[in-house]
């Protein structure tokens, strides 16, 4: 695989790509993310960037509205199937970079879309750095994560990645001039083989065998935070 010089690796969608799709067509079924955006602003008829697009999944739905829509991703296969998945909406573009130099002119964008990607608190700060060059005035960005403080994801997520501090994170964000809105949502998957699949790729062996024991169906509720900020 070719990949973007200084990008942070991802231990899912790089190695897991097609369950990855699983995991995105389940999330938030109700819509409650993109609410939370469209409270603090509108991305309609105006420019919009996806950091970390992935395959793309995003970018059609954005795109449904947007006067255009870029997408940069470090990840040369998964930059190929997002240009694919876009190859008919003409206003859609992917470019193979990474959030630290983003392959883009200064003052040249609306809007910032960054789900579970790159900006993820202390350490991101180069990235911050571009979205401060590229977006322009009067201009949001919006950073989805997750909240581990609450949510039977959120449990999970702790026991899965115990190094990582939401208090610490949040400290990190409203320091940096962010906002956040909380937002409970959940996963609905088809199935349960859909569900465990996912949960393998999300956590380690251990720590996935004992969260699907002791939870049942197929769907999670979940909760993450909306961090925007005007520019």
């Amino acid at each position: 695989m070719t990949v973007s010089p200084g990008a942070r690796p991802s231990p899912n969608i790089w190695h897991h790509t097609a369950t990855y799709e699983v995991e995105n067509r389940a999330v938030d079924p109700d819509g409650a993310i993109e609410a939370a955006m469209r409270s603090v602003a509108s991305w309609d008829g105006r420019t919009v960037l996806d950091v970390g697009c992935g395959s793309g999944f995003h970018l059609p739905w954005l795109a449904a509205t947007a006067g255009a829509v870029i997408g940069v991703e470090p990840h040369a296969d998964l930059v190929a199937l997002a240009r694919r998945r876009t190859r008919r909406l003409a206003h859609v573009t992917v470019h193979q970079g990474t959030a630290q130099s983003l392959p883009l002119p200064d003052a040249s964008v609306d809007v910032v879309h960054a789900r579970w990607a790159y900006f993820f608190g202390p350490g991101c700060e180069p990235g911050l750095a571009e979205l401060d060059r590229v977006v322009r005035r009067g201009g949001t960005a919006y950073v989805i994560d997750n909240d581990a403080s609450r949510s039977t994801f959120g449990s999970w997520f702790r026991r899965g990645y115990p190094d990582v501090d939401p208090v610490a994170v949040e400290r990190f964000w409203s320091t940096q001039g962010w906002t956040r809105i909380p937002v409970d949502m959940r996963w609905s998957f088809g199935s349960r083989a859909d569900l465990e699949s996912v949960v393998r790729i999300e956590l380690d062996p251990a720590v996935a065998a004992a969260v699907l024991s002791e939870h049942a169906g197929t769907e999670v509720d979940y909760a993450v935070n909306v961090w925007w900020r005007s520019f």
